[in-house]
């Protein structure tokens, strides 16, 4: 199926229980499309188009089991609103100092923001203001990941480096040495073993967990473009968007393409995302087109042996926190303060 958006797209992100799908546009717009559980059915009918952002709309993410939908913008605002109605909940204008660039579900009363300066910063919906913010990187946050078992915040950075923040101590726990290579993307897989990074040169990165100073390997026969996306499949093989516009299917550890999935179109693909029932594969390049993929048709031979986007993680293992010597770090945390005209941010959620 194909959805013509008009626009540029830069995310996108499935509800959580319905067959909803909404896209944040370079116009400040995002739209909420419904599709069909049948790709041979009707085309997919756009429900809302509501104008967020005075800049463009980077990010987009569905909370609150669905009913809201919260987008990030470089206008350096948060928005949330109503999925049903259309309607704005509330909106904090100055939640970053710079371009938000990403967007994340934590848990079900958290979220995390990741602006283009490198600040990370952590929503609590229940106190309904900024509960943490983190000034690891040096250069924009291209992506996030959650272990969500040891409360770890993993992302990567325009600055080359994976960091590592961990919740319970409001501390930067790791950061990786500079990979020579801008990290574009990030999943966890092996049951939270191995980090796994994708690149601007398309080398794939990976970590093992506790030992993030250097990657333990890296896979360089996938392609020379960059590997601006990047979703897992199951806890053995990862889905990744490229910039000449093909999604693959990666096996990792062993180390292999196991097949090309579909090619988007000749332009890079902006982000990967996956239907609450894995069903449908969506993607979004530089095209305007949303694609969603029968994942049931392309991977027929191909069997989910995990469907759970988050690592486990032994939580008492000495080794998760091998790298907590601040002095090892090449920043440290320098925590803002919290409130930061967010006290009233998610007030009426």
């Amino acid at each position: 199926m194909e959805i013509n958006l008009g626009k540029l797209g830069f995310d996108i992100d499935f509800h959580p229980s319905d067959n909803l799908v909404a896209a944040g546009l370079i116009s400040g717009d995002f739209h909420i499309y419904r599709y069909s559980s049948d790709s041979n059915d009707n085309d997919p009918v756009r429900l809302l188009e509501v104008h967020a952002h005075t800049e463009s709309c980077r990010a987009a993410r569905f909370i609150n089991g669905g009913r809201v939908l919260l987008t990030g913008s470089p206008d350096c605002s948060i928005l949330a609103t109503d999925v049903e109605t259309g309607s704005t909940i509330t909106r904090i204008d100055n939640a970053h100092e710079a371009a938000i660039n990403r967007l994340i579900n934590l848990t079900e009363s958290t979220v995390a923001s990741g602006d283009d300066e490198g600040c990370i910063k952590v929503w609590d919906i229940r106190e309904q203001s900024c509960c943490n913010s983190f000034d690891v990187h040096e250069d924009y946050i291209s992506d996030m990941t959650f272990a969500s078992d040891a409360m770890k915040l993993l992302a990567t950075s325009g600055d080359g480096t994976l960091s590592v923040c961990n919740l319970r101590r409001n501390k930067v726990q790791a950061q990786s040495e500079f990979s020579e290579d801008e990290l574009l993307s990030v999943v966890l897989m092996k049951n939270g073993r191995k980090v796994v990074c994708g690149s601007q040169t398309g080398i794939i990165l990976l970590y093992s967990w506790g030992c993030f100073k250097d990657c333990s390997d890296r896979f360089v026969d996938l392609s020379s473009n960059s590997l601006d996306t990047m979703v897992k499949l199951d806890e053995d093989r990862i889905i990744t968007g490229s910039e000449n516009g093909m999604i693959n299917l990666v096996g990792i550890l062993p180390n292999r393409i196991i097949q090309p999935i579909a090619e988007h179109s000749e332009y890079p693909v902006e982000r990967l995302a996956f239907s609450h029932d894995r069903k449908f594969l969506g993607s979004i390049a530089h095209d305007q087109l949303l694609k969603l993929w029968d994942l049931d048709n392309i991977l027929q031979d191909s069997r989910s042996t995990q469907r759970n986007e988050t690592g486990v993680i032994d939580n008492d293992n000495d080794e998760m926190d091998e790298d907590d010597d601040p002095s090892k770090f090449s920043e440290g945390n320098k925590r803002k303060d919290a409130n930061n005209g967010s006290n009233n941010f998610f007030a009426d959620l």
